[in-house]
């Protein structure tokens, strides 16, 4: 059997080399920006507004917004087809929206109480318009750098990772606010943000600027119509976007649940997020394993009754010790919600045509976005409007309805919807 020529096999090992430098790069690239991520959203979010004054519409409002500005991608998805660099169009995005966030520290000390939620939102909303700007870009480079072939063991290897990295953090960050409450321990949380902030946007420096493949089409209509005639891409994004607004009807609200009505520490709460974490990581390699033999959309319908069941066991507080319940519940949605936010993200970067990829994610995320957008808005008012019903009903009775809606969902339309075709 004849060798390859030596060039042929330098060429080879030279491109083997430079693909797994860019893969360490996006590897490392995760770390400032996970640490800077979890200190900064979650049950530290839900805290810091609870910290400024700010009603539990007002939480749904906040949490609701990164996915509303989702919408603005689909512009986003156009306008980089006309960029010379996506690389510095990306760090100038991402450097804005991790620049504004952090700034919202500074709030308590600079600007009188009455001021504080709004100039929060009004902040954290330009920042979020940066960063979905940010994603689209971070995205489209990213499905450029990680070949297909070991697309889902990478993520699912790189997902693990950052994720322990995160459980770590979490609890930490956990322990720090029941040592030092209120705005001490928020500033003490803050200065580990803005160093990590900084260094996420100095890393970012080290990506590639890759060679980008554009659309056939430039003009914006015949673009944004690409995915919008792809029937099954359209079907599958849209019953995601059902079954996300059902989702976030409570999920984002469990902090506000925990820490309001059952009085939970940020310890606790914080070994709850953890644990959930490390099932999640753990489901991580199942799935990217299972995703070598399955179908992306197939796995996607196994996940979704994973997290209905993880709605639904919050109702055993009725009958079961608190901590049990929370700690069970907490795991189950780990391991499905991992699966459903690798596989979704598999979906869109390996299952789309990759000249029109762009538009193909921006469409998902603004679809989804929008929906997502509602869930927690349309949430935190049902809060607000039970607040004086029983206290079950606010503490397990809104995670039960929606979980029988979930499942439901699931097993009438998903089993049609996401099955290989």
């Amino acid at each position: 059997m004849r060798s390859r020529p030596l060039i042929s096999r330098q060429k080879s090992l030279r491109k083997f080399s430079k693909q797994r430098k860019n893969l360490y790069v996006a590897t490392w690239e995760g770390v400032p920006a996970t640490i800077f991520q979890v200190l900064l959203q979650g049950q530290f979010l839900t805290g810091f507004l609870l910290y400024l004054g700010a009603s539990s519409s007002q939480i749904g409002f906040v949490l609701a917004l990164t996915t509303l500005v989702n919408i603005a991608q689909i512009g986003v998805a156009f306008l980089i087809q006309k960029l010379p660099s996506r690389k510095w169009a990306m760090v100038t995005c991402v450097a804005v929206h991790r620049i504004l966030w952090t700034s919202t520290g500074l709030i308590p000390f600079i600007l009188p109480k009455d001021l504080w939620v709004v100039t929060f939102i009004g902040l954290y909303t330009v920042a979020f318009i940066a960063n979905t700007a940010g994603a689209v870009l971070w995205s489209s480079v990213i499905s450029d750098l990680v070949p297909a072939r070991v697309r889902g063991r990478y993520f699912g290897i790189r997902n693990t990772v950052l994720n322990a990295l995160g459980s770590a953090v979490l609890y930490a960050g956990g322990i720090v606010l029941d040592r030092y409450p209120g705005g001490h321990g928020f500033f003490i949380l803050y200065v580990v943000v803005w160093i990590f902030a900084a260094t996420n946007i100095v890393v970012l420096f080290f990506y590639p600027d890759t060679h980008f493949e554009k659309s056939e089409e430039n003009k914006f209509l015949p673009m944004f119509k690409k995915p919008l005639h792809d029937t099954l891409f359209m079907k599958s994004t849209l019953f995601l976007a059902a079954w996300l607004l059902l989702q976030n009807l409570t999920v984002p609200l469990y902090s506000y649940v925990m820490l309001q009505l059952l009085h939970i520490n940020y310890q606790t709460l914080s070994l709850l997020n953890v644990s959930q974490t490390i099932f999640m990581m753990g489901s991580f390699y199942v799935w990217g394993n299972l995703n070598a033999r399955y179908s992306n959309k197939r796995l996607l319908l196994w996940t979704l009754p994973i997290i209905a069941a993880s709605s639904l066991i919050w109702g055993l507080l009725s009958v079961l010790p608190m901590l049990l319940v929370l700690f069970t519940a907490h795991i189950v949605f780990g391991v499905g919600i991992g699966g459903f936010n690798q596989l979704a993200f598999n979906f869109i970067i390996g299952d789309t045509p990759k000249k029109e990829r762009p538009m193909y994610m921006a469409m998902f995320a603004a679809l989804t976005g929008l929906s997502s957008f509602f869930g927690p808005l349309i949430g935190g008012q049902i809060y607000g409007w039970i607040e004086n019903w029983p206290h079950w009903t606010q503490v397990y009775g809104m995670q039960i309805i929606v979980g029988v809606l979930m499942l439901a969902l699931a097993l009438l339309l998903g089993r049609r919807i996401l099955k290989d075709e």
